[in-house]
């Protein structure tokens, strides 16, 4: 049987905290669960950035401190989580999570 998270848990420095039934625990920094959304837009996007602007203008949303408003669990194989910047479409498997690597910050 494969591991699964016994425990999520957000700390006081704002990390997502997973104890994995293996012993392990990882933490993830919001930004880096954000960047890593397994969406099929977000992975367009990772795939064909757009252009770089010489002076990006942010959205309120952007200038936001982002923090994670939900993490449903999706039957027995994933969770959906949902960000203050208004994403929720990315379905994290339990997989998916188990290999994106700690933020060492």
């Amino acid at each position: 049987m494969s591991s699964h998270p016994v425990q999520l848990a957000i700390g006081a420095d704002g990390r997502l905290a997973i104890d994995w039934s293996d012993g392990e625990r990882k933490s993830h920094t919001i930004r880096q669960l954000r960047e890593a959304c397994p969406c099929a837009t977000c992975k367009d996007r990772r795939l064909h950035p757009p252009p770089k602007q010489l002076l990006p203008v942010l959205s309120a949303a952007e200038l936001a401190p982002l923090t994670l408003r939900g993490m449903t669990p999706v039957g027995n194989y994933a969770y959906s989580l949902s960000f203050s910047d208004g994403h929720d479409t990315g379905i994290y498997t339990i997989e998916y999570l188990r290999a994106l690597p700690s933020d060492p910050r």
